[in-house]
């Protein structure tokens, strides 16, 4: 599991998103503390909107 404990507020886990033929989204998982900071970067069309 990417986060574990009390303070974790928010979890992906194995998320998979497709368009057609087209994979945006394959296996991601992510998990964000309570006071934690993250950045999705990547080019257009990465996926990450997508993601959340």
């Amino acid at each position: 599991m990417p986060g574990t404990g009390k303070d974790v507020i928010l979890v992906l886990e194995k998320v998979c998103k497709s368009f057609g033929g087209l994979m945006a989204v394959n296996y991601a998982s992510l998990s964000v503390r309570q006071g934690e900071l993250r950045a999705l970067i990547g080019p257009n069309g990465a996926g990450k909107t997508t993601l959340l």
